[in-house]
């Protein structure tokens, strides 16, 4: 009378050959070590995505992330430089139009004296032409003392240097000796007292506006050149500055359209991995089948 077990529901044999235990499901185990996985990498890619960096920590990359810091450092330093060569640069322009001034004034002054030097000019016309040579002759020094930056003045007597620093590290300068510009001294030798109120006294005013022009030029010369070199350190520190923070991007910015693309993927790997982990939690129960 005992039902014969070859008689019994059919075993499936997928289930007795995958599912033998209850205790220890190894495809859910697989599947919840796949979704982990798959959590993980879009986990990075979401935090790719918010920050716009493939390297944002020490747990991403910390090589890289190290020379980048380095290179964060170098810019930092290249800003000094460019802060230190615009005021150099500034100053250098304030001594340039100053030198303009004076060279202005100069040009008038020698007119003056021309005209007062001529010994059939009547006493009163050479009195006015005296005054007006005072007065212009005075504005040189008001030129000459106004002519300040930042506090360095290049153009006064025992004027400053301008000064700039080129490195990175705070190593290397560029100096531009200071250039006086003041009356008596050694560029403009006209004296602060020099008057045209004799034909003796205009002709030796004219002879030293002639030699305070001429040394004049080669001071303004110095000036230029300087500047020039001021503004060609300058835009080649702009350049190294704009090439050194392109580097730090292409070491630790993420490429957004790839990353928008690995997002998309690993959202459809996240449906998978959890659909394939609902069946494979699901097997066990096929082991009932055995038992009926």
């Amino acid at each position: 009378g005992n039902t014969d077990w070859r008689r019994g529901p059919p075993v499936n044999l997928w289930v007795l050959k995958m599912v033998n235990s209850i205790n220890t499901n190894a495809s859910s185990l697989l599947g919840v070590r796949n979704l982990q996985r798959t959590n993980s990498l879009q986990a990075k890619t979401q935090n790719e995505i918010s920050t716009g960096k493939k390297v944002d920590s020490v747990k991403d990359n910390a090589a890289i992330l190290s020379i980048a810091q380095l290179l964060k450092a170098d810019v930092a330093g290249l800003n000094s430089v460019k802060g230190s060569l615009d005021r150099a640069l500034s100053t250098t322009d304030v001594a340039l139009a100053a030198g303009d001034g004076v060279s202005d004034l100069l040009l008038e002054l020698k007119e003056k004296a021309v005209t007062a030097s001529d010994p059939g000019l009547d006493d009163v016309s050479r009195q006015a032409l005296n005054d007006e040579f005072g007065a212009l002759r005075d504005q040189i020094t008001s030129i000459v003392d106004n002519a300040e930056f930042n506090g360095t003045n290049a153009v006064k007597s025992g004027g400053d240097d301008i000064v700039a620093v080129t490195g990175a590290d705070g190593q290397g300068v560029i100096q531009i000796d200071a250039q006086d510009l003041s009356l008596g001294g050694p560029n403009v030798t006209l004296s602060a007292s020099q008057g045209i109120s004799s034909v003796a006294d205009a002709q030796a005013a004219v002879s030293a506006i002639e030699d305070s022009i001429s040394n004049l030029s080669s001071s303004l010369s110095q000036l230029g050149a300087g500047a020039s070199q001021l503004q060609e350190t300058k835009d080649f520190t702009e350049s190294l500055s704009n090439a050194t923070e392109e580097g730090i991007g292409n070491l630790v910015d993420a490429d957004l359209g790839a990353t928008s693309a690995a997002f998309e993927a690993n959202q459809v790997k996240q449906a998978l991995g959890i659909q394939a982990l609902s069946i494979s939690n699901q097997a066990p129960g096929a082991i009932l089948s055995l038992f009926r």
